[in-house]
């Protein structure tokens, strides 16, 4: 079967190209390359479905490097402009909305591209997620009222006692999910670490497991130039109009590494005095926030690593990849 025409087979399960890609580690240059039909590598058809966690929201464009929209004409994407950045959206918000995408592609006959650098999102898109207890407003209430009166530090050290394990995957500022930590112990009586899932990936999908891992210093400095690039882009005034729509510190897009730099540790907006730390920062948050995420996805069975630099090698062992996962439907 030529892999460039449909994929669909109504008795097989349903391929899905999995590619983990930090930012500035190439995933861009490889999309567009492999899927785009003005790509020079062009291989089938195919749609992507963003792991990156802050693409959903709106107004957020520079400071979460979202594909532009040259590249969204070229390939759909999915997962991308769809929340106001005081609306909450969590992994799985996340599996949810990637399932009904991978089936919806996979139907009209294109393959679906789980892509993007949020490593917690794709493990547990993987995986799936262990059944915690469904949320209850009183209690979720309760819980954020607290934390409005005493704080998320009293809150997050009352987690610390009952679950340490989640807590210590929990930064002491991210109030949603001390809540939600919380919220799962008060209603099951059990730790949301006793929620345990088998490691063992879904059935329901053919998996392509594809990390590019580009070498250490080559990704930070590429970072860094990101960054630089950002700022040249209009960073500054991106956040000016978020703030000027009254978004602040706590609301949920604003904690994002590129946005949360620029409020100072009481929630006070920072001055242009403050801009060139601003930037330092938010390349040292990038670099480390690159790396945390490498530990979200070690020892995955099956994942193929590749040192990307966007060589003609690395193109052609891709596709040779991807067209076996085709041709195999």
């Amino acid at each position: 079967m030529s892999t460039k025409n449909s994929i669909k087979d109504a008795e097989s399960k349903i391929p899905v190209l999995v590619i983990f890609a930090p930012t500035a580690s190439g995933k861009t240059a490889l999309t567009r390359e492999l899927f785009s039909p003005q790509g020079s590598h062009f291989i089938l058809n195919a749609e992507i479905i963003s792991a990156d966690s802050q693409a959903v929201y709106k107004g957020m464009d520079i400071g979460t490097a979202k594909p532009d929209a040259a590249l969204c004409t070229e390939i759909p994407h999915h997962l991308i402009n769809l929340l106001e950045p005081d609306q909450q959206f969590n992994v799985s918000d996340f599996i949810d909305f990637a399932d009904k995408a991978c089936h919806d592609i996979y139907e009209r006959g294109k393959l679906p591209v789980i892509c993007g650098g949020t490593g917690f999102y794709i493990r547990s898109f993987l995986y799936g997620i262990a059944p915690t207890p469904v949320s209850d407003e009183k209690l979720r209430n309760e819980l954020k009222e607290r934390i409005a009166r005493e704080g998320n530090e009293a809150l997050y050290n009352e987690l610390k006692a009952i679950d340490p394990q989640s807590a210590v995957k929990i930064h002491p500022n991210d109030a949603y999910r001390i809540c939600r930590a919380l919220e799962v112990y008060y209603l099951s009586g059990k730790t949301r670490s006793e929620f345990k899932i088998e490691p063992e990936l879904r059935k329901q999908y053919d998996f392509l497991f594809l990390v590019l891992e580009p070498q250490r210093d080559v990704l930070y400095e590429r970072i860094r130039k990101r960054v630089d690039l950002m700022f040249e882009e209009g960073l500054e005034e991106e956040v000016q109009a978020l703030l000027q729509k009254g978004y602040d510190k706590e609301t949920p897009g604003m904690k994002a590494i590129g946005y949360s730099e620029w409020f100072d540790d009481e929630g006070a907006v920072r001055g242009k005095e403050d801009l060139p730390k601003i930037k330092e920062e938010i390349k040292h948050h990038s670099c480390k926030y690159a790396k945390k995420q490498y530990t979200y996805i070690r020892g995955i069975p099956g994942s193929t690593v590749i040192d990307f630099s966007a060589t003609e090698e690395n193109f052609q062992k891709i596709s040779g990849l991807i067209k076996g996962l085709a041709d195999n439907k």
